[in-house]
């Protein structure tokens, strides 16, 4: 049986935490939709597009991957993609009431569709796009938090800002 999950999130930008969380999801899924999602009451340092072309460049040409962003409900996304999960990386407890009730909204929305939750990998516990940004704003380095297209991408962005 084919299974498709959809892995949504803001990825801006993709850190190695995610790439973990792509990597074991394709251990428990046929095919995974990185769905980048667009929030209009987010300020985001890159674009849609800017963070699909990231993603894309770093997960290679995987077959089993596909790249796509969205805005609206991720299950009427889920539902025409024909997925049947919703993957979600946890690092801390504090995140779980916010993921439990997203996970109980969508369920009431679409019984069809799960949710499963994956624990980052422990060398990525601290580690998040927030976090990135905020080190590669002042300068800091970013290496091995990030894939190396995505350090220069934020160089970049941070030179231009300064």
């Amino acid at each position: 049986m084919r299974k498709i999950a959809v892995y949504p999130g803001s990825f801006d930008p993709i850190t190695n935490g995610h790439i973990d969380i792509i990597r074991r999801g394709l251990g428990i899924t046929n095919k995974l939709i990185v769905l980048v999602s667009y929030n209009p009451d987010k300020s985001s340092l890159f674009s849609v597009e800017e963070r699909m072309e990231m993603i894309q460049e770093v997960i290679g040409d995987d077959p089993r991957i596909k790249v796509d962003s969205f805005s609206g409900l991720l299950v009427d996304y889920a539902g025409k993609a024909g997925a049947s999960i919703i993957l979600r990386g946890l690092r801390a407890m504090s995140e779980f009431e916010y993921e439990f009730q997203l996970a109980l909204i969508n369920r009431r929305l679409d019984r069809d569709i799960e949710t499963v939750f994956l624990m980052t990998g422990y060398k990525w516990f601290y580690t998040s796009s927030k976090i990135v940004k905020e080190a590669a704003s002042f300068g800091g380095s970013v290496k091995g938090l990030v894939p190396d297209i995505v350090s220069r991408k934020l160089q970049e962005k941070y030179s231009n800002k300064r």
